[in-house]
């Protein structure tokens, strides 16, 4: 078992807490990884660009003129791509589908990939407990302080807390996520991953095979 020092948050003492080897300690595999980020990263992308074909512009019930006699090109709709205000032709639609599928065992081993390349870098802050006694965001900011966390940072959380989802809202690049439902991309792109003891026991529970 892996051993990784604990820091109360309360300074007052440091303990020693036994992480799971299966979890902790998996070897770099940087296509696994980079599949996993890449299919999460897909699967939260919202399509936002939506053009209108010639069937979804109004108007063009008639024929703009008559086919001969005008010396003009015939013309048969004013939704035509090729006049002002007519229907896109190729362009986007919100029809377009980016979500990636791959197996469950494959996204377990990209987070593990993704928690032991933090625990090897030191990103990894294992503390007693986390709990606020009320929402105050500048409690949280001296909190933060005091592990001398730095940049972004992604607090797991046993389960749901409001007062520390509240009180970290408002600070910049920090985040909070359930222990249930951490996944490789928040902690790919998190600098430092915030966890008690009681998360480490949820994430094994939650994950293990």
């Amino acid at each position: 078992m892996a051993t990784k020092k604990e820091t109360k948050i309360e300074e007052k003492k440091v303990e020693d807490i036994n992480l799971p080897k299966d979890i902790f300690e998996v070897p770099m595999n940087v296509d696994l990884l980079h599949q996993v980020v890449v299919s999460q990263m897909a699967n939260r992308r919202t399509v936002i660009a939506d053009a209108r074909g010639r069937g979804d512009v109004r108007g063009g019930g008639i024929k703009p003129w008559k086919q001969k006699g005008t010396g003009r090109a015939r013309q048969g709709s004013r939704r035509s791509p090729i006049w002002i205000g007519g229907g896109v032709t190729h362009g986007p639609t919100n029809e377009r589908i980016f979500k990636k599928v791959l197996p469950k065992n494959i996204k377990r081993k990209g987070l593990f990939v993704a928690l032991s390349e933090k625990y090897r870098n030191n990103d990894i802050k294992i503390i007693d407990s986390l709990e606020l006694k009320e929402i105050k965001t500048k409690g949280m900011i001296e909190t933060l302080k005091k592990l001398e966390i730095k940049g972004s940072c992604l607090i797991v959380l046993p389960k749901v807390d409001n007062n520390l989802i509240l009180s970290t809202r408002n600070i910049p690049k920090v985040s909070t996520i359930q222990a249930k439902d951490i996944n490789c991309l928040d902690v790919v792109t998190a600098k430092t991953i915030l966890i008690d003891k009681e998360g480490v026991k949820v994430i094994k529970e939650t994950f293990k095979k």
